[in-house]
C-alpha cells in the first residue's frame, strides 16, 4: 500500500464523540514510551502526524487519521504509565475499554510492545484481556534497530512461547523500527489485505 495522504481528523475524549464514520479503522496501542507516535509517523511518511515527546503519556485522548481518504488510523492513549494517578488510569482504562469493545468500525488494534524487554505482565494481561473480549488485534515489536537481527529473532521466540502458553493460535506478529522502517510494507500491507476482505463482503 502506498500512503497518498494522511491527515489529523480530531481527538475525542470519548467514544461517543468519535468521527460519525463508517470507514474501516485500524488503532494503535501500547505501553507509554513504547514508540507508538514515532511508529504512526513511519508508517504514515508524515514525521510530525503524530505528536513525540520524550516525556511518555502524552496521548490522553483517541486521535483520529484519515488516511488515503479511505480508512482512519486512530491513536490511542497509552496504558499504564505509573506517573499517572490512579484515578487517571482508571479512566484512561475505561477509554480503551469502551472503544474497543463497542467502536463497531474498528477492524483490527495493533499491540505495541518494546522488543528489548522480555514478555512484560501488563502486556500480557492486555493481550489476553483483547482475547477475552473477542478484539481482533496484532502484536507489533517496536525499536528493532536496537537489537542484533539474533536477538530480534530470539525475542519474538520468546513472545511466541509465552503466549502459548495461553493461547493455542497466536495473532499475526509484526517487527519493526520507526527509525529504519522495518515491517513498514508489511503493516500496510497486511491493513491494505484486510481492507480488500471488508470492500469484497460489502460488494
Amino acid at each position: 500500500m502506498l500512503i497518498h495522504s494522511a491527515t489529523f481528523v480530531q481527538s475525542s475524549p470519548s467514544v461517543k464523540s468519535c468521527p460519525q464514520s463508517t470507514l474501516p479503522e485500524y488503532a494503535f496501542i501500547g505501553r507509554s514510551n513504547v514508540g507508538k507516535s514515532s511508529l504512526i509517523n513511519m508508517l504514515t511518511g508524515h514525521k510530525g502526524l503524530a505528536m513525540t515527546s520524550q516525556k511518555p503519556g502524552k496521548t490522553q485522548l483517541i486521535n483520529h487519521f484519515l488516511i488515503n481518504q479511505s480508512w482512519h488510523l486512530v491513536d490511542l492513549p497509552g496504558y499504564g504509565y505509573a506517573r499517572r494517578s490512579l484515578e487517571q488510569r482508571e479512566q484512561f482504562r475505561k477509554l480503551i475499554t469502551q472503544y474497543v469493545s463497542k467502536r463497531e468500525a474498528l477492524v483490527n488494534l495493533f499491540v505495541l510492545v518494546d522488543i528489548r524487554h522480555e514478555p512484560q505482565r501488563i502486556d500480557l494481561e492486555f493481550i489476553n484481556e483483547m482475547g477475552e473480549k473477542g478484539i481482533p488485534f496484532s502484536i507489533v515489536f517496536t525499536k528493532a534497530d536496537k537489537i542484533g537481527k539474533q536477538v530480534q529473532q530470539e525475542a519474538v521466540e520468546a513472545y511466541r512461547s509465552r503466549l502459548l502458553e495461553d493461547w493455542e493460535e497466536l495473532p499475526p506478529l509484526f517487527v519493526t523500527s520507526a527509525s529504519t522502517g522495518m515491517g513498514r510494507d508489511e503493516l500496510l500491507d497486511y491493513i491494505d489485505q484486510l481492507n480488500r476482505m471488508i470492500a469484497e463482503q460489502e460488494s
